[in-house]
C-alpha cells in the first residue's frame, strides 16, 4: 500500500502532461491531473488548433478567386463574417475539450479542476485540497510575454487574438518568429490590412536563408507590409479608438490593434518550485536531466515548460518518455535530432534536418539541390506564388542532412520526408525512389543537379 494518495500527479492537462498521465494510468499507477485553466492545454485550447482552424478560413479568400480559371462563377461577391468563424471555432475547441476529459476519465485519471502549488517534493495543494504524490510532473507549458513599453496595456497576443470582437481593419503584428507569420497571414487572409514589424534582418531566425527570404517575398506579394530591422517603441491610444504606434527611427503608424508575437515563457510563477528546490533558468524555465528529472528527484518536467523545443509533438513524445520509463520499465529517451516542424504561413513551410548554415558550420562539405517551381494549381489560375524545395547533402556519405519547402501541403510533404531524413537516406536513394506524378511531391525525387557554390 503506497504512502501517498498518488502515484503520480501531474500538473498541467496540455498535451504532453495528458499523454504521460493516461500512459501511467495504463501502466497501473494511481494517477491524478490538474488544470486551472481548460483541459487540452495551449495547443488545443489557445494555439495551434484554433489556428490552424483561422489559417484554413483565411485561404477562402484566394480559392475563391482562383476558382474561375477552373469554370466556377460564383453567383455573388462572397462575403465574410468573423463572428461566425469565431463562434465555430470555439464549438469545435469546447468539443475537443470535452474529449479529453472524457479520455482522462477513461483512463482512471481524476482531474482536479483547480491551480496546483507545491508544498514540499510530494505534497500539492490543489484548490481547497491538499494531496500527495509519489512522483509529479511539471507539464504546465508556457505563456506569451509582451514587451515594457508606454502604452503595451492597449496590445493584445495570440491568446487574445482567438476572441476578438471583431476583425481589425488595420492590425500591426510584430515578431518574425512562427506565431508572427501565421498571425499576418490569418488577418491579411481574411481581409484585414497588416503591417508585420520585426526587428531583425529577416523573419524566421533560425530557419534556412533560403527559406526565410523565399517567404518574405511570398507573404509581400499577398499584402502583407513587411518592415524589417523596425520595432514597435510606444502606444498611444486616440479619441476615435485607434492606436498610434511608435516607430523605432521615430516613425508612427495608426492601427486598429496591434499584437505581439515576440516570445513566451514558461508557466513557472507562483508554483512553489523554487521554496522546494527546484533548479530554474534565469527565464524561469525548468533545468532537467536526458530523464526528464529536475534537481528534486521525484519530480519531473516535459514539454514547453523546460523551454527546449516547443512543439506539441515534442511535449507527447516526451510525456511518453517519462511514463515509459518510470511506471513501464522501458526507459528511453527522446531524441531531438531532425525534428519535423511546420509553419502554417500563407504559403505554409516545412522543414526537417539541418539548414544549409548550419550544415556548413559544422564543418563538412555539403551539396546543395534546390527548385523553385509554379505549383500546378497556379498554372490556370494565374497566381503569383511559387514553391521551394531545398536538400541539402553531406558530399562524403550523400546523406540528406536536410529538406526543406515552402508552399502549398508543405507540411503534409514534409512529414514523410522526415522519416526518410530520420533514417538517414542518402541523395542517391531520393533519386532511386520513383516520383508521384503530377505532384509537387515529386520534386523532392527528381532534383538532380545541384546549384553552384
Amino acid at each position: 500500500m503506497s504512502d501517498y494518495d498518488f502515484d503520480l500527479f501531474v500538473i498541467g492537462a496540455g498535451s504532453g502532461g495528458v499523454r504521460a498521465a493516461r500512459v501511467a494510468s495504463g501502466y497501473g499507477a494511481k494517477v491524478a491531473i490538474a488544470e486551472e485553466s481548460r483541459v487540452g492545454g495551449t495547443c488545443v485550447i489557445r494555439g495551434c488548433v484554433p489556428k490552424k482552424l483561422l489559417v484554413y478560413g483565411a485561404h477562402f479568400a484566394e480559392d475563391f478567386e482562383d476558382a474561375s480559371a477552373y469554370g466556377w462563377t460564383l453567383p455573388g461577391e462572397p462575403t465574410f463574417s468573423w463572428k461566425t468563424l469565431i463562434a465555430n471555432k470555439d464549438k469545435e475547441i469546447d468539443r475537443l475539450n470535452g474529449i479529453y476529459k472524457k479520455l482522462l476519465a477513461g483512463s482512471n485519471i481524476e482531474l482536479f479542476e483547480s491551480r496546483a502549488v507545491l508544498k514540499d517534493a510530494h505534497t500539492i495543494a490543489v484548490g481547497d485540497k491538499t494531496v500527495t504524490a509519489d512522483r509529479i510532473l511539471i507539464a504546465v507549458g508556457g505563456t506569451p510575454t509582451l514587451p515594457d513599453i508606454p502604452g503595451i496595456e492597449h496590445a493584445i497576443s495570440s491568446n487574445e487574438a482567438f476572441h476578438l470582437e471583431d476583425l481589425p481593419e488595420r492590425i500591426a503584428v510584430v515578431g518574425g518568429g512562427y506565431i508572427a507569420v501565421e498571425f499576418a497571414g490569418i488577418f491579411a487572409g481574411l481581409g484585414a490590412k497588416v503591417t508585420q514589424f520585426y526587428r531583425g534582418e529577416q523573419i524566421l531566425r533560425g530557419f534556412d536563408h533560403d527559406v526565410r527570404t523565399h517567404l518574405a517575398g511570398e507573404i509581400v506579394k499577398k499584402g502583407i507590409d513587411l518592415k524589417l530591422h523596425t520595432n514597435v517603441t510606444a502606444i498611444d491610444k486616440n479619441d476615435d479608438g485607434s492606436l498610434t504606434l511608435t516607430l523605432t527611427g521615430g516613425g508612427h503608424q495608426i492601427v486598429d490593434a496591434i499584437m505581439f508575437a515576440t516570445g513566451r515563457q514558461p508557466k513557472t510563477h507562483g508554483m512553489g518550485l523554487e521554496q522546494v528546490g527546484v533548479e530554474l533558468k534565469n527565464n524561469s524555465a525548468i533545468i532537467t536531466n536526458d530523464a526528464l528529472q529536475t534537481s528534486v528527484p521525484n519530480i519531473y518536467a516535459v514539454g514547453d515548460v523546460r523551454d527546449h523545443v516547443q512543439l506539441t509533438p515534442v511535449a507527447i513524445k516526451e510525456g511518453m518518455a517519462f511514463a515509459d520509463s518510470v511506471f513501464g520499465g522501458k526507459p528511453w529517451s527522446m531524441a531531438y535530432q531532425a525534428i519535423p516542424t511546420a509553419v502554417f504561413s500563407q504559403p505554409p513551410v516545412g522543414t526537417v534536418g539541418l539548414s544549409e548554415e548550419d550544415a556548413r558550420a559544422k564543418g563538412g562539405e555539403v551539396v546543395i539541390f534546390k527548385s523553385t517551381f509554379k505549383p500546378m494549381r497556379h498554372t490556370l489560375s494565374g497566381r503569383d506564388e511559387k514553391t521551394l524545395m531545398k536538400l541539402i547533402v553531406d558530399k562524403t556519405t550523400d546523406v540528406v542532412l536536410g529538406a526543406h519547402m515552402v508552399g502549398p501541403d508543405a507540411a503534409e510533404i514534409i512529414q514523410g520526408i522526415g522519416i526518410a531524413v530520420r533514417m538517414g537516406a542518402t541523395k542517391a536513394q531520393f533519386d532511386q525512389t520513383v516520383a508521384v506524378h503530377p505532384s509537387a511531391a515529386e520534386e523532392f525525387v527528381t532534383m538532380r543537379f545541384p546549384v553552384g557554390d
